[in-house]
């Protein structure tokens, strides 16, 4: 389920850049976590608010517009058949053309003849996972001060926020998904100074989690069976490790 996942919000991230105004970062591509609906949403499409949601309870994408709700059930569908989907119900809702296209490639690719299969005990684990980020992270940066968004990226499909310690510190700070770092999902911390990355390998041992010098320089997390009060704790004891 998370590549399926992952596949299915490049729907989201193509609408993102068919519509949204292009930033030097991407971050047009970007899309943000509803707790209370449990699906990711774009950026507003549209000067009225449209908005390409995808829903992970319903598994299924849904228009949010103020015009016209509509809704398409990914479970047994082709891809052919989803951008079929999408090209009319953005012509209805947008007047404008939808475009399945990107700048940027991912670790594996789709055809018209991929179909969306659904393993729902998986796909609740993984909404429960986004909603444990979303709120630890909401908290961290509440707690410390710090300022920043919290998106999903959808070429890493990483939960992220970005935030300045100092005048030459920022770090990132998330939920990523299993990869060469940790093979499981995993909360992350990383440090910049004048955008290179901080040495960790002097760094004192955290109570919770560890440091990460060779390749990725910063602290990891497993993300199962851990709780937001664990993830918080992880989050702050890295920062107060970056600003001392």
């Amino acid at each position: 389920m998370e590549k399926t996942m992952h596949l299915a919000s490049q729907y989201l991230a193509a609408a993102g850049i068919s519509f949204v105004e292009k930033k030097a970062d991407d971050s047009h591509t970007n899309l943000g976590w509803s707790i209370d609906k449990q699906q990711l949403e774009t950026h507003p499409l549209s000067a009225n608010g449209d908005i390409l949601a995808l829903n992970y309870t319903t598994f299924s994408l849904e228009w949010i517009s103020p015009k016209n709700n509509a809704s398409f059930l990914l479970k047994g569908k082709t891809h052919q058949q989803v951008l079929k989907w999408l090209t009319s119900s953005t012509d209805t809702i947008l007047g404008k053309k939808y475009t399945y296209d990107f700048h940027y490639e991912l670790p594996y690719s789709i055809d018209d003849s991929f179909i969306f299969e659904l393993d729902r005990p998986r796909l609740k684990r993984l909404a429960t996972l986004r909603t444990l980020a979303q709120s630890s992270l909401e908290k961290t940066l509440k707690e410390t001060g710090l300022e920043s968004s919290i998106r999903v990226w959808p070429h890493h499909f990483d939960s992220g926020a970005y935030a300045n310690l100092a005048d030459t510190i920022t770090v990132g700070l998330g939920l990523a998904i299993p990869d060469d770092v940790v093979r499981e999902h995993y909360f992350y911390i990383s440090g910049y100074k004048s955008n290179d990355g901080i040495d960790t390998s002097k760094f004192d041992s955290l109570s919770i989690g560890e440091w990460k010098n060779d390749g990725f320089k910063g602290a990891v997390l497993p993300a199962s069976k851990v709780m937001q009060s664990e993830v918080f704790q992880f989050f702050k004891e890295a920062i107060n490790t970056y600003q001392n």
